[in-house]
């Protein structure tokens, strides 16, 4: 008999305990948690502290998630940077080769243009060109300066007269100049007169264009008035 009581005992506590947990969790008031029993009080303060840790949590992975896409969007990027740099480095005695070649290509060029003294003479040379040839110049005008970023072009407007061999020798002299000089808007007429048509003579009309480089100082204006015009807008 006595495991019985001893069992009916333990019953009746286990009833009582239960009981008293019940009755912590009725008629609670949401509006007065202050007032609640212990239980309930510590019940709820877990629930919402695993909230927020889950929230947190949460918010963490989202921002972890969407720095590891954009690192992974930039890998393409990087690889092929990386690629282009590898082999650049692996060309890189064949890469300075052709750098030096380039710098002394522009030098050749640059020596091509005449300075600001030497048009005159530039000037005289394609006058004098026309002349070794046998034509007769109607018209030798020269007109604007055009400045550009680190040269300038000198505009000569042209009108010779003579034979189609003589005035194909004159544009190939013109090409042949120890300067660069150019030839733009060509037109190529027959003689006004019938005599001169009856001897094969052409009229020809141009525009030359002499380039020159510009001089520190012309450089420099030139890159205050973009400014200033850049200003203006």
């Amino acid at each position: 008999m006595a495991p019985n009581i001893s069992l009916s005992k333990e019953s009746k506590d286990l009833n009582s305990m239960f009981s008293g947990v019940t009755y912590q969790f009725e008629g609670l008031n949401w509006n007065e948690p202050g007032q609640w029993p212990w239980l309930p009080k510590v019940l709820v303060s877990c629930a919402v502290f695993a909230l927020v840790l889950v929230a947190m949590w949460f918010w963490v992975l989202t921002d972890i998630h969407t720095e590891l896409e954009t690192e992974r969007s930039q890998e393409p990027i990087l690889q092929a940077d990386f690629k282009s740099k590898v082999t650049q480095a692996v060309n890189l005695e064949e890469l300075r080769k052709q750098k030096l070649q380039v710098e002394e290509y522009v030098t050749q060029l640059e020596k091509q243009l005449p300075g600001k003294a030497e048009m005159d003479a530039l000037l005289t040379d394609i006058n004098q060109a026309g002349v070794g040839r046998g034509l007769q110049f109607e018209s030798f005008r020269p007109g604007d300066f055009v400045v550009r970023d680190y040269y300038g072009e000198k505009l000569i407007s042209i009108k010779v007269i003579g034979r189609y061999h003589d005035i194909g020798a004159f544009a190939a002299d013109i090409a042949n100049l120890s300067r660069i000089v150019t030839l733009h808007n060509l037109s190529i007429t027959t003689a006004a007169t019938a005599a001169a048509a009856s001897t094969g003579t052409l009229t020809m009309e141009a525009t030359a264009r002499a380039y020159r480089y510009l001089d520190e100082a012309e450089i420099e204006e030139n890159r205050q008035a973009k400014a200033k015009a850049g200003g203006a807008k």
